[in-house]
């Protein structure tokens, strides 16, 4: 233990007698050390914003999309592409039993003209299951009924963003907007959501009577798709099966037919959106590594240079009774404190450069410890492995012909 104190002492003196070129060999350690934390930051911070836009979708969520089901990316449906009607959504309302509301979804983008000004976005029509089935809060007026559905009234609820450009600094309830030429009464304004996990602006958006939007704006008599809501998180996939089950029987599908539309659930949107993101982190924290391979060469080649250097030093030494393993020690722990200097510095500078990053961007990131844990321990391996080849060729010096080096 004696012996390598004092060996860890002169490595550390040898480090110091020249700091710059120590620093500088440290370098691709450091860039490498906090480039791999710093990518690995920036993908578990985009995974947890993309989950937590999800989960602002609401709770339970199942979503139906029309069109035959697909398997591997080929569609395995043969039959014709059947949409959604307002009978489908009154079949599985009136019969699921594991549901807590089904709301179906028209989408009709386009100008919006009201207050100051105009602004382009997407007006989606639904009924009034949709307001809890999303989580939606209001900031002013109330939410449309199915009255208002049934009476296919003109009336429409403001998304944040919607209402701040044409209704600044204001509560525009009572105000009268034109949505593709239709005008509309507003009588609510929603709660702010943000971004979604796909990064879509939630707030940008109108909501209407479904009715409203199909037959005055739109035309025509399918709905885009349908949202529902599970009771529980532990019911979701049988409430996924019985909307599967009824909407086969409304579409009067045959036993060996395929499914003509998609349902897709929360925690299966979840895992997906994750798994992109936990692959593109992996990738990125493959990239970063790379450096601390090209630092791990420049600690050899620098340990090779000073092993050139201490050449008459490592024959007085042999030459007095310093035994080879001695020598090899020496190097090798010169060349592990190169390297984990270069990491602890690499880990201080990661977290610089986060807190930056969160400071002066919207970017969000999350530093993992165990991320910390793997760069000390990869710094202090790629020491002992680039530093070994220099170390022993410090050992294996002839003393006689080390003390003749000029």
């Amino acid at each position: 233990m004696n012996q390598f104190i004092r060996l860890l002492k002169v490595a550390f003196k040898s480090i110091l007698k020249n700091r710059m070129r120590s620093l500088l060999t440290s370098l691709g350690i450091i860039i490498g050390v906090s480039a791999v934390i710093v990518m690995v930051a920036i993908g578990e911070g985009s995974q947890k914003q993309i989950q937590q836009g999800i989960e602002s979708l609401g709770t339970n969520l199942i979503i139906v999309f029309p069109g035959a089901s697909r398997s591997g990316g080929v569609s395995r449906g043969a039959g014709s592409f059947n949409r959604f009607t307002f009978d489908d959504v009154e079949k599985i309302r009136s019969e699921a039993t594991l549901l807590e509301g089904i709301s179906p979804v028209v989408r009709a983008g386009g100008q919006v003209i009201g207050g100051s000004g105009n602004w382009s976005t997407s007006t989606y029509g639904v009924t009034p299951d949709y307001f809890e089935i999303r989580k939606w809060e209001l900031v002013y007026g109330e939410f449309f009924t199915d009255r208002d559905v049934r009476g296919n009234k003109k009336v429409a609820i403001l998304g944040k963003t919607v209402a701040d450009e044409l209704f600044p600094n204001q509560d525009p309830t009572g105000e009268s907007i034109r949505i593709r030429n239709t005008p509309f009464t507003v009588i609510g304004v929603l709660k702010a959501k943000g971004q979604s996990g796909m990064g879509n602006d939630q707030d940008d958006v109108i909501l209407a009577p479904a009715t409203t939007v199909l037959y005055r704006m739109r035309g025509g008599r399918y709905v885009d798709m349908l949202n529902a809501s599970a009771i529980s998180s532990e019911k979701l996939a049988a409430a996924q099966e019985e909307i599967r089950v009824l909407l086969r029987e409304a579409h009067r599908l045959n036993p060996g037919d395929d499914d003509d539309f998609n349902i897709a659930n929360q925690a299966e949107i979840t895992e997906a959106a994750s798994e992109t993101t936990r692959v593109m982190t992996l990738l990125l924290g493959a990239i970063a590594s790379v450096s601390l391979i090209v630092g791990g060469i420049g600690i050899m080649n620098i340990m090779l240079v000073s092993v050139t250097e201490r050449t008459r030093e490592i024959g007085i030494r042999l030459s007095v009774g310093a035994r080879s393993v001695d020598v090899l020690a020496q190097f090798l722990i010169e060349a592990v404190v190169l390297s984990l200097s270069g990491g602890i510095i690499g880990i201080l500078l990661a977290f610089l450069i986060t807190i930056t990053l969160e400071q002066f961007t919207e970017m969000s990131t999350v530093i993992n410890p165990t991320v910390i844990m793997i760069s000390t321990l990869f710094s202090g391996i790629v020491g002992v492995f680039f530093g070994f080849y220099p170390a022993k060729k410090a050992a294996s010096l002839n003393p006689i012909d080390a003390l003749r080096y000029e």
